[in-house]
């Protein structure tokens, strides 16, 4: 599944709903009619969004983790801890529980992100501040890194 192609400047109403913008629901597709499931993210404080084949893929893959061993059962239920099951309504918006929009320290204005394997809720300020972080010398040396020795056959 690809994610859609960009950020995403959203507004939470009074009642916790997020209005998917169009551009994104259209890159979702018919993906977008089956539901996601939201979660608190692992390494930030912000919201991890999966379509629903991308997080039962994740699942399967915490099956394959052997059930009695105690580190096991812990990282899987802390994995699924506050997971939630969303789907967007007739107009198009999807409600964010209130235990998720404070887990994810969400105010009035949000960011919807894409990465390779999900998407991610972010409060505006919170984002901003972390892709500021992330200066232009890092983001090169990064890259670098992660990317420079890679070279695939792109046709």
């Amino acid at each position: 599944m690809s994610y859609p192609i960009g950020s995403y400047h959203c507004k939470l109403d009074a009642k916790g709903r997020l209005m998917l913008p169009a551009d994104c629901k259209e890159q979702l597709g018919e993906i977008a009619n089956q539901g996601f499931v939201l979660r608190p993210a692992l390494f930030d404080t912000c919201l991890e969004l999966y379509t629903m084949d991308d997080w039962l893929r994740n699942q399967e893959k915490l099956k394959a983790l052997n059930p009695f061993v105690k580190s096991n059962v812990e990282f899987i239920r802390k994995y699924n801890a506050g997971a939630k099951q969303v789907k967007l309504d007739s107009t198009g918006r999807m409600l964010i529980p209130k235990n998720l929009i404070d887990d994810g320290k969400l105010t009035k204005e949000v960011i919807l992100t894409s990465l390779t394997t999900n998407m991610e809720l972010w409060d505006k300020e919170t984002y901003n501040a972390r892709i500021s972080a992330f200066d232009q010398d890092s983001f090169e040396k990064s890259a670098t890194e992660k990317l420079g020795q890679s070279i695939t056959n792109i046709e």
